[in-house]
């Protein structure tokens, strides 16, 4: 065999049907006549239309990969590379994309942009829900001309290029014979008809900018970021087409008292060391009003106190995250003499009080082992 199919499309000998196909199609578009009429890129064009098909038809792949003469020694199919069984409609395809098929004239009406608003909560909004009025600055539908962009009393036009078909055709002579092609209408833009008489209200794009305000329900348990999806709320496409949708972003704005983390929410109060050891009762602000909460002997800084069910709304679901209350125990920074004195009779019955400038056996090692250090030992 003088020639190598696979070699000459740049696949491989097990390649499937589908990736011969696409490779005939991508050098189809390359090596067309009407494209590149050079001499040699015809016969290259030859080269390959001829090679697809012997591997594009499973008996003829089959004679070729046996080295028998896939053609049967018929002059006409290799010579010129196209047998009786040549599937024409594929170079069509590959240059054209449907053969020549008629798309038909493009409708005048599309879908609508979306559109997205900021919306900002407080804590208590996001936690618990709200309704909010928002204006919203949007395209509706043409109250005129309802959507077709014709003057009151006057209809769009048919296409008198076109005759209403939206495209136009055009015949080309290649060395395949007469080749027919497709391409919008340029007189109507592929839709077909003509607005002659556009509506003065809207330019004859079938829609109006204007200002609405909508009554919008936030569902509890939202959070920074959450996008809330109001189908069929956003502008109206051109032509009086379907709205898109309008997106609410949710922007939480920061509490004075509380920090927000998923469904919990976490506060830090401060209560002195005497308060700590001894115990103590305090008020603390919840989003649900004031609540009493109770602090045991003992308690340590750091330690969290829970008040389960107090914080925020689960979204979509039943029930509330919780309250967690740090707290931060505080030393004071200044002693008069008496709350000193106080102090020291209280270490020296725990056994805490140390003479000054006495050191415990530790920290008298520290100190040596310093020393010696400085002196070279």
């Amino acid at each position: 065999m003088a020639k190598d199919y696979y070699e000459i499309l740049g696949v491989r000998r097990d390649a499937g049907p589908d990736e011969i196909k696409k490779a005939y199609r991508r050098l189809a578009r390359e090596l067309h006549p009407d494209v590149n009429p050079d001499p040699q890129t015809q016969e290259r064009f030859k080269e390959i239309t001829q090679a697809y098909e012997v591997l594009s038809d499973a008996n003829k792949r089959r004679m070729y990969d046996l080295g028998a003469d896939p053609f049967g020694g018929g002059a006409g199919a290799g010579a010129g590379g196209f047998g009786a069984g040549f599937p024409f409609s594929d170079i069509m395809d590959a240059f054209f994309g449907s053969a020549g098929a008629s798309r038909g004239p493009r409708s005048r009406a599309r879908r609508g942009r979306n559109a997205t608003i900021r919306v900002e909560l407080d804590l208590a909004e996001a936690a618990f829900g709200t309704t909010r009025e928002i204006v919203v600055d949007t395209a509706v539908l043409c109250d005129v001309c309802q959507g077709s962009g014709a003057a009151s009393g006057t209809h769009p036009d048919t296409c008198d290029m076109c005759h209403g078909r939206g495209e136009v055709s055009q015949v080309t002579r290649s060395f395949l014979g007469q080749v027919m092609t497709s391409r919008p209408c340029p007189q109507c833009g592929g839709y077909g008809s003509v607005i002659r008489h556009p509506c003065m209200e809207c330019s004859g794009e079938g829609r109006v900018r204007t200002r609405r305000t909508l009554k919008v329900r936030i569902p509890a348990g939202v959070e920074d970021g959450t996008h809330i999806q109001l189908a069929g709320e956003g502008e109206v496409g051109p032509g009086g087409g379907p709205p898109g949708d309008l997106f609410l972003e949710i922007a939480e704005l920061p509490h004075q008292i509380f920090e927000r983390r998923g469904d919990d929410l976490h506060c830090t109060v401060h209560i002195p060391m005497t308060a700590a050891a001894l115990g103590t009762s305090l008020s603390i602000d919840t989003l649900d009003g004031a609540h009493e909460i109770d602090v045991r002997p003992g308690t340590q800084a750091g330690q969290v106190i829970p008040l389960y069910g107090k914080g925020v709304q689960r979204l979509n679901e039943t029930g509330r995250g919780d309250l967690l209350i740090h707290v931060n125990v505080e030393t004071p920074l200044k002693l008069d003499p008496q709350q000193e004195e106080l102090l020291r009779e209280l270490a020296k019955l725990r056994g805490e009080e140390r003479p000054p400038g006495k050191f415990s056996p530790g920290q008298q090692g520290f100190f040596s082992r310093l020393r010696d250090a400085f002196n070279g030992r």
